[in-house]
């Protein structure tokens, strides 16, 4: 297995590359931008994923897909790619690669619709012979490690995780991440880590467990239950990209960061002025709604009580100026009397 010095306060390593911590951050589709990539990198993350990139729309030059395989100012830089043609999936690790990625993930995990429709994400789970064809061809096409990103299964009653580890690893694959949960489940239930322990049990290839990781404690039960070498937080860093170093730095023994209210807000503006940046201003300001809504929730759970109509500007105006404001008052030390 190449990872040497995953425990206590020693630095992790992976594939020879010196990690920050045995947290990372899950690859989440118009929610781990490059911004969000970058802030949770110096803030501790052992590794950020890019959103999933579209393989052939990647290959054939789509803006969309360039900037979601942006990988500036992330060291070291991880592509996710999805698809389901050998050919599209190759030639678009090719790109990666020759564009600076350091790892290349295939996502056999997605549940959404208009991903498992065109038999990719976790529809790949269903025809196990295809999906270790993808792994092969893209193996083949590149000479930095591939990884792949898996469920346990489609439904309760084909949990194949376990086989489709061992065979992706056979064919080449350097590491197995698995989210806790089947296909069918989407979101709803809880993350079975346990269950991951099967994965375990397949071989002693780097493996990280994903789903429900939302503080220490949950890391370190995941870790006990699965086996897993590394934990992956995911939909609960939304709004808190510092989340997975914080987790990473207790799991070293180390405590974790407490951020001031100020340093907060000065995260959360950074992310919005840089997706204004990244993606100009009429995108940038819708795509970063949801973000703006979670950085507000977190402003309440750091003590601040936000002003209905801040709150309302934050999320609906098209003025970069007014968000800005808004976004001041939601995590100034004084916005509990702003809102009395």
């Amino acid at each position: 297995m190449q990872i040497a010095s995953n425990s206590g306060s020693d630095a992790p390593t992976l594939f020879g590359i010196a990690l920050a911590s045995r947290a990372f951050l899950a690859p989440m589709s118009g929610v781990t931008d490059i911004v969000m990539r970058r802030l949770a990198a110096r803030h501790g993350a052992g590794l950020v994923v890019s959103e999933m990139v579209a393989s052939d729309e990647f290959v054939r030059g789509s803006e969309e897909a360039r900037i979601r395989a942006e990988g500036a100012g992330v060291s070291p830089h991880v592509v996710q790619l999805a698809g389901c043609d050998p050919h599209w999936l190759g030639e678009a690790a090719r790109l990666a690669e020759a564009n600076g990625a350091a790892i290349v993930d295939i996502n056999m995990g997605c549940p959404a619709k208009k991903v498992t429709g065109g038999w990719a994400g976790s529809a790949l789970m269903r025809d196990l012979d295809h999906a270790i064809g993808l792994v092969e061809a893209t193996v083949a096409a590149v000479n930095i490690p591939v990884t792949v990103k898996m469920r346990l299964g489609w439904d309760d009653a084909s949990r194949n995780a376990p086989e489709l580890a061992r065979r992706a690893v056979s064919s080449g694959a350097s590491m197995i991440t698995v989210h806790g949960r089947t296909r069918q489940q989407f979101y709803k239930g809880s993350a079975d880590w346990a269950a991951i322990a099967a994965v375990r049990a397949e071989g002693d290839f780097p493996l990280v467990a994903n789903g429900d990781i939302h503080d220490i404690d949950d890391a370190r039960s995941c870790l006990a239950g699965s086996g897993a070498d590394f934990v992956m937080v995911g939909r609960a860093a939304l709004g808190r990209p510092w989340l997975a170093g914080a987790i990473g730095a207790e799991l070293a023994g180390r405590p974790e960061p407490q951020l001031s209210v100020a340093q907060k807000h000065s995260i959360a503006r950074e992310h919005y002025e840089g997706l204004l940046s990244l993606m100009g201003t009429a995108h940038g300001v819708r795509h970063a709604r949801k973000h703006l809504a979670a950085y507000a929730d977190e402003a309440v759970a750091s003590g601040c009580v936000p002003d209905p109509d801040r709150r309302r500007v934050l999320l609906t105006s098209d003025e970069p100026g007014n968000v800005l404001e808004a976004l001041s008052v939601l995590f100034s030390p004084e916005c509990g009397r702003v809102a009395a």
